[in-house]
């Protein structure tokens, strides 16, 4: 039996797509806490918004959330006068139909915002990292996304 170049590189292609699951798909470091975003993204005090976290690439990180919390900061240049707000605090069910996804519809809360500032929806996930001794300790991870609040 004499083998091609051809059938070399057919060969090969079928082991590759083989080990390639189906559904991968290519995950940047950005993403290893997870997605979020906000619908509407211009919101006043008292407007209804929707938050969607997607944790599909945190799972190919090995980031499995256990817990999220999700805040209005302002990230940079902060007077001092603006701690953290937060929107809600969430348990992930590793054991629901949609495990990688949290979805939830709040109101932005009549607090004092100044219009110089930009401000951020901030995801922070919790999830358990295994020890040096075998044991769990937890790791907290965050990513934003940019919200305008007139």
């Amino acid at each position: 039996m004499q083998l091609s170049f051809s059938t070399v590189i057919a060969t090969l292609a079928a082991v590759f797509a083989v080990a390639t699951p189906a559904a991968a798909q290519f995950c940047s470091q950005a993403t290893r806490f997870g997605v979020v975003n906000v619908s509407p993204t211009t919101l006043s005090p008292g407007d209804t918004f929707t938050v969607t976290a997607n944790f599909t690439c945190a799972a190919q990180f090995g980031v499995h959330p256990q817990y999220t919390d999700y805040y209005i900061e302002v990230p940079v240049n902060n007077n001092g006068h603006e701690p953290p707000i937060l929107l809600a605090r969430r348990t992930l069910n590793a054991s629901s139909a949609t495990p990688l996804f949290d979805q939830f519809t709040t109101q932005l809360p009549y607090a004092y915002y100044f219009n110089t500032s930009t401000y951020v929806v901030m995801l922070d996930t919790t999830f358990p990292q295994t020890g040096t001794n075998g044991s769990l300790y937890s790791v907290v991870g965050g990513v934003e996304t940019v919200i305008q609040i007139l």
